[in-house]
């Protein structure tokens, strides 16, 4: 059983501002905002939202095939993904084109300006699912990519009668309403943060309740609160791990899905997945880079074990 992540491939430039972004932001004048912030560090990293979860999702031992575009500048990216375990086989070069890029300027309090460059991003929508190595145990997750590919994989998973993981994140905005709806209706698990759950409430006309009640299992992650998962069983809340030495937020909700994948591949209960998630999420915010931690199965058990009790549950997978 693997997962195909549909989401994005990006470079990460990732700068951080000393002071504090708010202090330049003039409410009565936000018309005409001209703003340039000095910087005196500056972090280029890989990235991208389906490269970030299938990292953190092979690196404990699932299985994650990465099913998008990049570009030129993309073989030594491919390098480090490959020695996690990520099968990068059906990532389409897009030989004129560099892959996309994310610059983020991050302040003190991690409040975060940022900037996509689609590159070869822009081409997604010209693949078809029907091509990706699917079995009928598998999942496609679908997330934030090229709109019109995000549309393109949800319809293509509703004709193919794939089970489906919907991550739409920050492209709630930039996606149909009926196909958001469309999507729900199919999902078989919803991730989102507190403002996207909003954001889809808004966007689809259903209520919290309605939109809880169509995937098999929905997460919503709540920031420095931690998480909680809905299912037909009830809720289960996790708290998010205290004292961190916070380097850099880009790419934790990433780091959270890989963990929380990689326990619902091994059929654990949705508590521990959602415990998993939170470890990573801890390890990848004190890091500057989305790919920078690493654990091997045997040192991520024991990190886990310092915070949560699996009862015995991460045994029964370990890293295959």
């Amino acid at each position: 059983m693997k997962v195909i992540l549909t989401g994005s491939i990006a470079i990460d430039y990732l700068m951080k501002f000393p002071g504090l972004i708010s202090d330049h932001l003039l409410p009565e004048h936000l018309d005409k905002v001209s703003l340039s912030f000095l910087v005196p560090e500056l972090s280029r990293r890989d990235g991208g939202v389906g490269a970030n979860i299938a990292y953190n999702l092979a690196m404990l031992g699932g299985k994650a095939c990465l099913f998008s575009t990049a570009g030129q500048d993309f073989p030594d990216f491919a390098k480090r993904l490959q020695a996690v375990g990520v099968d990068t086989s059906c990532v389409k070069i897009i030989p004129d084109k560099f892959t996309a890029s994310f610059f983020a300027t991050t302040d003190r309090n991690n409040a975060q300006i940022a900037s996509f460059y689609t590159g070869a991003m822009a081409e997604s929508a010209d693949f078809s699912l029907k091509d990706a190595p699917f079995e009928p145990d598998d999942f496609v997750m679908i997330s934030p990519t090229d709109p019109r590919a995000m549309a393109r994989y949800i319809e293509e998973a509703m004709e193919l009668g794939l089970k489906t993981l919907f991550d739409p994140g920050q492209q709630v905005i930039s996606v149909d309403a009926d196909l958001l709806r469309r999507g729900l209706q199919t999902a078989h698990g919803l991730f989102v943060n507190e403002y996207e759950f909003e954001l889809l409430q808004k966007h689809t006309g259903y209520t919290e309740a309605e939109l809880l009640a169509k995937p098999v299992f929905s997460v919503i992650t709540l920031g420095e609160k931690g998480a909680r998962v809905h299912s037909a069983t009830g809720e289960v809340f996790v708290p998010a791990l205290k004292d961190l030495e916070i380097s850099d937020p880009t790419g934790v909700g990433d780091a959270f899905r890989g963990g929380f994948l990689r326990g619902y591949l091994g059929g654990l209960s949705l508590k521990t997945c959602a415990e998993m998630g939170t470890v990573l999420a801890a390890a990848c915010i004190q890091e500057c880079g989305t790919q920078v931690h690493h654990f091997t199965w045997d040192e991520f058990v024991k990190e886990y074990r310092k915070h949560f009790d699996d009862q015995g549950e991460l045994d029964t997978i370990g890293k295959e």
